[in-house]
């Protein structure tokens, strides 16, 4: 009989390098499964490892598409040390969206100034609002965080779809479920020209800093953790489980919130159906990838953003489906789990009825 036993003492070493083992299996998964669907395995790596830093162009995008990913991530971070399972991410994303985009219509060609930052501030918010309904129903009414974040994750694709299919609409749209482009008064600046990278870059990278100093260097960042990790003696130390809840659901949904408001007011430029593009979800893994350290997510948050350009490429390329994105995603969280699973297990066979 095949049984799990845990080990006295894990490797530190391969605790650390879990990951990296992690993706070497996705790559010889990838490689397999290249080979299944009669295409060139080389050209496929290719695809989602070489092309997307082949070129300083292509440096640009794989930012673009980390940005959103690392700054959802460092929330959910905060979330998971604190044992508050939020996986309504994209949901707060979307709302975030939203409020970004509807204070971004109010703005005309007469505006002067830059008023980028209420489009920012109006993200943040939308999306710290919709965590509040999960926390609000956690708080009073104890209900499963899971159930109700995921649950309003549909809640706000239905609530994006009427407003860009109605009082949102373009007149001028062709009929297209989409609003008006913003007013570039609205629009979030560039960092280099002919780059679609922002300064949602260099604020994205200003989160990892403050989110160190946050979770291990502040008394309110050792609070959430311990709350986390062990729930009795945090009662015990004075901390307040519900201020651990509120907190951790009110940085995830501001931070989610952000990456919409800079998807909308950045590679975008208006609301469309298009605006969910599972960032939420996919932040999920680059949190676990990066071990929840917010140094270690912007590795994984790139990592993520070669898999979206990669499936994009072998779609447009190789004639494959761009679901591959979404299979090497769940191939490298699969591989995670089970290189964890190793790390603090051994196998061991024992006859029936054995001790």
């Amino acid at each position: 009989m095949l049984k799990l036993e845990a080990r006295p003492q894990p490797s530190d070493f391969w605790s650390y390098g879990s990951p990296l083992l992690a993706l070497v299996m996705t790559v010889a998964i990838g490689v397999m499964l290249f080979l299944a669907l009669g295409k060139d395995p080389v050209r496929g790596l290719e695809m989602f490892f070489w092309l997307p830093i082949r070129s300083g162009y292509a440096l640009g995008e794989l930012m673009v598409k980390a940005t959103p990913l690392l700054i959802i991530a460092l929330g959910l971070a905060v979330c998971f040390r604190s044992n508050v399972w939020n996986i309504g991410a994209e949901g707060q994303y979307i709302i975030g969206a939203i409020f970004a985009g509807g204070v971004a219509l109010l703005a005309d060609k007469s505006v002067g100034g830059w008023i980028v930052l209420p489009v920012l501030m109006a993200g943040v918010l939308g999306g710290m609002l919709w965590a509040a309904l999960t926390a609000l129903l956690r708080d009073r009414f104890n209900a499963n965080e899971i159930l109700v974040s995921l649950m309003l994750v549909y809640v706000a694709v239905q609530v994006l779809s009427y407003l860009v299919g109605g009082p949102w609409k373009d007149p001028a749209g062709f009929n297209f479920p989409q609003t008006k482009t913003f007013e570039a008064a609205t629009r979030i600046p560039r960092l280099f020209e002919g780059s679609r990278v922002s300064i949602g870059l260099l604020l994205a990278l200003v989160g990892v800093l403050a989110m160190w100093v946050f979770l291990f260097r502040t008394r309110a960042g050792f609070a959430q953790q311990v709350g986390g990790l062990a729930p009795a003696a945090a009662r015990y130390a004075g901390f307040s489980s519900r201020q651990a809840l509120w907190t951790a659901l009110m940085i995830s949904g501001a931070a989610s919130g952000l990456a919409g408001a800079l998807e909308v007011a950045g590679p975008i430029g208006q609301l469309t159906t298009y605006v969910p593009a599972g960032y939420g979800f996919a932040a999920i893994i680059v949190a676990y990838v990066g071990r929840l350290h917010p140094v270690g997510m912007v590795f994984s948050a790139i990592l993520m953003s070669m898999f979206y350009i990669g499936g994009e490429m072998a779609q447009s390329r190789m004639g494959l489906t761009k679901s591959l994105t979404g299979v090497f995603q769940g191939l490298l969280l699969f591989s995670l789990l089970a290189c964890d699973t190793l790390v603090n297990y051994r196998l061991k066979f024992r006859r029936a009825g054995g001790k």
